[in-house]
């Protein structure tokens, strides 16, 4: 039985080693362009991974869809999902709203997305990004759009407290080459990028990646097609009773791994928040009861 939260390559990524050697090669196919892959004709996405109509009818069966139109729906509610604005979500939530105040209706949601995340969050995954984080030589960088850009500067924030060698990438995007330039291989490049996903952020990440820089990306659980440049990804759920996308989980995560590195590099950051505390009192930048 699928789970309702997960998209229809995350069944096929989980069903990868059971598939056949044509079912495999078609999988692959599917996943390389995805989800515009999965979106022609049962003949065209056949054609296009060179197998036959009844390998793409068995495979997609087996990942437990009843046939190729139910997969194809699959994937279109996926797509209609991604590039919903925020009034097409305002109406789908309030054609649905229970007679609960919205204070009980947003808090079942913020509760059910952070225990779909955390279920699908990969502990070793999540402890390897803090020690990467916490490597002091590597330049850390990160970046965020429209909305996602308060995250990214909250993030950078913090980080630059707890180490040195950090960079909050300008908003605009005409600037982007210059702070390209700076990045060396093993540079840590952070993205946030949610749905509506944002094109340039794509093409940052592969001009990242060729540059040699390691690519952290936040998305929601479709995934940013920026996503196919990073190295690791944290997908998390963003459904609200809203117009807009929640950014609670998304925060959530990004205040456990500040966590995470201020503990692994304790030493080290202590003394520069006692450094920071000073220049504090030097610039009278906090009120003092007197």
């Amino acid at each position: 039985m699928r789970n309702a939260s997960k998209t229809v390559s995350d069944v096929i990524n989980a069903r990868f080693d059971t598939l056949t050697r044509a079912e495999k090669q078609l999988a692959k196919s599917l996943l390389d362009n995805y989800p515009v892959s999965g979106l022609g004709s049962i003949t065209t996405v056949a054609e296009n991974a060179r197998v036959s109509t009844p390998t793409v009818a068995r495979m997609v069966q087996k990942l437990g869809y009843k046939g190729y139109p139910d997969f194809q729906s699959h994937l279109h509610q996926e797509v209609e999902a991604t590039i919903s604005n925020p009034l097409t979500k305002h109406d789908r939530w309030a054609s649905n709203a229970p007679g609960t105040h919205i204070l009980n209706r947003f808090a079942d949601a913020i509760m059910n997305n952070l225990r779909q995340t955390l279920a699908d969050i990969d502990a070793a995954a999540f402890d390897s990004v803090a020690a990467l984080l916490s490597e002091r030589k590597r330049g850390l960088y990160f970046v965020g759009g429209r909305i996602t850009g308060a995250l990214a500067e909250y993030f950078f924030t913090h980080m630059q407290v707890i180490r040195p060698n950090t960079t909050l990438l300008s908003s605009n995007s005409s600037t982007w080459p210059q702070y390209l330039l700076n990045m060396n291989p093993g540079d840590l490049l952070v993205i946030f990028d949610i749905r509506r996903y944002e094109q340039e952020m794509v093409n940052l990440a592969a001009a990242a990646r060729r540059r040699g820089a390691e690519i952290i990306v936040f998305t929601d659980q479709w995934a940013t097609p920026a996503a196919k440049h990073a190295k690791h990804i944290f997908r998390v759920q963003i459904e609200a009773p809203s117009a807009w996308d929640s950014s609670v989980v998304t925060l959530f995560i990004v205040e456990a791994l500040i966590e995470a590195v201020q503990s692994l590099t304790w030493d080290e950051t202590s003394e520069r928040m006692k450094t920071l505390e000073g220049l504090f009192e030097q610039t009278k930048l906090f009120r003092k009861l007197s």
